[in-house]
């Protein structure tokens, strides 16, 4: 519809279908589909729907004139015949197939008079819909889509040809392309769908729209939470006298994390790194294997913490002797007492050749009550193939404790680090340490700036930085972030970076 032919709109109003409604509706219909009996709905039909379902019918108004409508019902998905017709969902007045035990709207009419089309209303009236479904907790939208275009070519292609030439947009079909545009998708094609659909030689096509929020309902209770409070601690390294003395530092950031009521606390790669000082007059690899008998009693002693202030807690990482080798590991201490391990799978040269560090081996998605979480220490940021893998398991949050001693070694953690947020659409979480140890080898200076990052759309800040520390400065940084918003750009992004892969080109998959 052009601008100049556009009727001047002074009010728009959504509202139930009444009774009322009907001889204004009869007219759209008519308008439409001519004066044939069973061209419009009858009064008997519409009062079947309002008393089955009134939430679920629909019209809408310009300036007091009737211009659209929608009508649904709720259906038991799985109970649905794979070729089912329209008549079998909508041919009875009592509309006997809805149930409000279903689990999916299924739509059954949506139409826009002549006139106003062009105003986008029918993307009102969809949303209307989404927006229904969200509240009611089904799990999608389902309808018999006709193809009305599909007359002229049926002789030359199949429907599944059509609707892909439709989709590749060599066969323009306005009906098919609205729905597609809506994030509707194609789940297959139904013979005999409209009797009388000349048009669209009787064939439609199933269309679903998936509610990324629906919740599958359960008698255990959960506490599974979508909005997510990150609290990262920049640790100050210092002088220790004891393992007591570092440990009460340590609980005094669990304690003021928790008492702003963080789901987490990420500390830095090696924070414990002060108590190899009473131990430089050994060599480096020596004092580091002294240093990875502390391991233990801090891992219990965070699992304690952890517990006793209901924050889950990320361990930094630490050194461990296993079967007398040295390796880089952490520990995921969270609130219900349950512990899990992590390890750095990539040694950087220095800490293979100066430490005898080994390469770890194991990396996995956590299940914790604020979603699925993975951990990689440092170096292994710089290499995106692990973080994808996370990122296909299910992977929410990313943390990464990290160490470094210069600027530009801080920057590669950063900059690999803000790239995994993008090309995963999830959150990452950098903490790392600050200050000197003048008395420890190989561990003297620290730079460090710890930041939440976000992936790069509309629903995100637009430099994707959630939170940031001031730099070489003691502190915490405290973060919320939101896990649905993650599932919406996922299924609705200006791009869409997990669901775009060239699996057909290429594959990234883990080794036994």
């Amino acid at each position: 519809m052009s601008a100049e032919n556009s009727p001047k709109i002074e009010q728009i109003e959504l509202k139930y279908l009444s009774l009322k409604d009907f001889e204004a509706l009869k007219e759209v219909f008519i308008e439409i589909y001519g004066d044939a009996p069973d061209a419009y709905w009858k009064k008997d039909e519409l009062r079947g729907l309002i008393d089955v379902f009134p939430e679920g019918q629909v019209v809408i108004l310009i300036n007091g004139d009737l211009a659209g409508c929608a009508f649904s019902i709720i259906v038991d998905y799985g109970k649905l015949s794979d070729h089912h017709t329209y008549d079998d969902i909508a041919g009875d007045s009592k509309f006997k197939n809805h149930t409000e035990f279903g689990d999916m709207l299924y739509g059954i009419d949506v139409i826009i008079k002549k006139e106003y089309r062009g105003l986008k209303l029918g993307r009102r009236l969809y949303d209307y819909r989404k927006e229904l479904t969200e509240q009611l907790n089904l799990k999608g939208i389902v309808f018999g889509g006709r193809i009305p275009n599909y007359y002229k070519v049926s002789h030359e292609i199949t429907p599944k040809e059509y609707i892909q030439k439709v989709r590749t947009k060599e066969i323009d079909d306005p009906v098919l392309n609205f729905q597609l545009s809506n994030d509707f998708r194609p789940v297959r094609i139904l013979s005999n769908y409209l009797d009388g659909d000349k048009d669209s030689k009787e064939y439609a096509v199933l269309m679903q729209w998936d509610n990324i929020y629906y919740e599958k309902q359960t008698k255990v209770p959960t506490n599974q939470k979508s909005e997510v409070r990150i609290g990262l601690v920049q640790w100050q390294m210092r002088s220790y006298s004891s393992l007591e003395e570092l440990l009460h530092q340590v609980e005094y950031f669990v304690e003021s994390l928790s008492g702003y009521r963080s789901d987490f606390a990420l500390f830095p790669e090696f924070f414990n790194a002060p108590l190899m000082s009473k131990y430089n007059h050994l060599s480096e690899p020596e004092a580091i294997r002294e240093l990875a008998k502390y391991t233990e009693p801090i891992k219990n002693k965070m699992s304690e913490l952890s517990i006793a202030y209901n924050i889950n807690i990320i361990s930094g990482s630490m050194p461990e002797m296993i079967n007398n080798k040295l390796y880089n590991v952490g520990y995921l201490c969270m609130r219900d007492g349950s512990t899990e391990r992590y390890e750095k799978i990539h040694v950087t040269p220095d800490e293979a050749k100066i430490w005898g560090m080994q390469k770890g081996s194991e990396f996995k998605v956590f299940d914790t009550d604020c979603g699925k979480i993975g951990i990689l220490i440092c170096y292994d940021v710089e290499f995106p193939e692990l973080s994808r893998i996370l990122a296909k398991e299910g992977m929410d949050i990313l943390f990464v404790p990290f160490l470094t001693d210069t600027q530009n070694g801080f920057s590669r953690v950063k900059l690999c680090a803000q790239a995994r947020a993008v090309e995963n659409e999830c959150y990452v979480a950098i903490a790392g340490s600050v200050g000197n140890l003048p008395k420890v080898h190989n561990m003297d200076i620290q730079y460090a700036q710890s930041a939440v990052f976000t992936p790069s759309d509309f629903a995100f800040p637009s430099d994707g930085i959630k939170a940031q520390t001031t730099p070489n400065t003691e502190m915490i940084l405290i973060a919320d972030v939101d896990l649905l918003a993650l599932r919406e750009l996922h299924n609705f992004g200006s791009v869409k970076n997990l669901k775009d892969i060239r699996n057909d080109l290429y594959t990234l998959t883990r080794k036994e």
